[in-house]
């Protein structure tokens, strides 16, 4: 593969519109040897949520994707939220400001949200050595927003070795700040509207059938889409005004110690503007307050593939009874390892160059604890011993 077509990778690649097409390995290509992993999560992330502090490790998460694209002047590559940490694939080109945006958003979340982010940056080229891949497919949520999923491995592995320790990437020194412009978390908790919103992750267990694997993901996308929206957990309309003081402490911490009180006021002027023109019916320029809403719901990421299912989807019992049944039916198999999580909102937290631009991103989690503890129960079972199987 040529420089270019390397560099543009992504934009390059097909896409799918439909998300049963995450189970399709045919939606999927190889990642190039020359790009890299950005990795990073957050240390007892589940200490964290148990404090109630879930807000600032979304935000932690998101700030990875944040100043990486920043940094590389690009809002066009793959990655993926996982609610308390991120990965993002950068070109060779953008390797090095990859590691230092890495450093410095390392340095912002220890010193403004009081978490411990650990973070690396691993070669493709050591993932394929390994005998794995970083395939890559590109759903398209609507034409101004496209979402990467990744399979064949290579992102878990890289995982791993970051949490091993191996690919380190150190904290920056004293002073170093991380460009997160764009970054925000203004909306309030988004309640369920059909009965709880599900944080659900759903893994290979080992070297299984890939086959009854992909089978499973079609059964539990396609029970999911029977919900309103696909279980999409924001109403078409958008979300509900509201400004979380939690979010707005958090975004307010982006700007340095002396321009926090003026970045304070800016944001209440935003919303306060955004609250009377939505009210009045009236439009800003090109800015047309409720067009925005209903983009913002178009384009959230609720539903992704990172090596497995992840979702956090708004679902009536009856359903979710239905999908958790086939989740299980399934790990009795030995085709997976899933874990679940329920609580009665989510939350969302944002990328938005600019409110006049429709490609901003938001990212759905739960709001008590969602990928994070759904995470902490698959480790959980995958050390339990395993079911006695009723097949011969």
């Amino acid at each position: 593969m040529n420089e270019l077509s390397s560099e543009t990778f992504f934009n390059a690649l097909p896409v799918f519109v439909d998300f049963q097409g995450v189970a399709d390995a045919s939606n999927y290509r190889g990642l190039p040897a020359d790009w890299a992993l950005a990795t990073a999560d957050i240390v007892d992330s589940t200490g964290a949520i148990e404090a109630g502090r879930y807000k600032a490790v979304n935000m932690a998460g998101a700030s990875v994707i944040s100043a990486i694209l920043n940094a590389l002047g690009k809002h066009d590559l793959p990655f993926v939220f996982g609610g308390d940490g991120a990965l993002v694939a950068v070109p060779p080109s953008g390797i090095e400001k990859a590691r230092t945006a890495l450093s410095a958003v390392q340095k912002w979340v220890r010193e403004e949200l009081q978490l411990t982010l650990r973070a690396a940056l691993v070669p493709v080229a050591d993932v394929v050595a390994a005998g794995l891949e970083v395939r890559v497919a590109r759903f398209q949520v609507n034409p101004n927003i496209s979402y990467a999923m990744f399979a064949g491995g290579g992102s878990s592995w890289a995982e791993t070795r970051m949490k091993e320790g191996q690919y380190a990437v150190p904290p920056a020194p004293e002073g170093a700040r991380p460009d997160l412009t764009g970054l925000s978390c203004r909306w309030n908790p988004i309640q369920s509207r059909h009965g709880d919103i599900v944080s659900i992750i759903a893994v290979p267990a080992g070297s299984g059938n890939n086959e009854a694997f992909q089978a499973l993901i079609s059964d539990v996308v396609a029970l999911a889409a029977g919900e309103e929206r696909d279980g999409h957990p924001v109403a078409s309309e958008g979300p509900q005004l509201g400004l979380s003081a939690a979010g707005l402490s958090a975004e307010t911490k982006i700007a340095p110690q002396g321009k926090r009180l003026r970045r304070r006021l800016f944001i209440l002027a935003q919303y306060l503007l955004l609250v009377g023109l939505y009210r009045l019916g009236l439009t800003l320029g090109n800015f047309d307050p409720r067009s925005y809403r209903r983009e913002v719901s178009r384009n959230s990421d609720f539903r992704k593939f990172d090596d497995g299912l992840k979702m956090t989807i708004d679902v009536a019992p009856e359903r979710l009874r239905l999908i958790e049944a086939r989740l299980e039916e399934a790990a009795r198999a030995g085709v997976c390892r899933y874990g679940l999580h329920r609580q009665d909102s989510a939350l969302m937290t944002c990328i938005v160059p600019t409110p006049l631009s429709h490609d901003h991103m938001h990212f759905i989690d739960g709001a008590a604890g969602g990928y994070a503890v759904a995470a902490s129960r698959l480790k959980k079972q995958a050390l339990a011993p395993p079911a006695v199987s009723a097949t011969p």
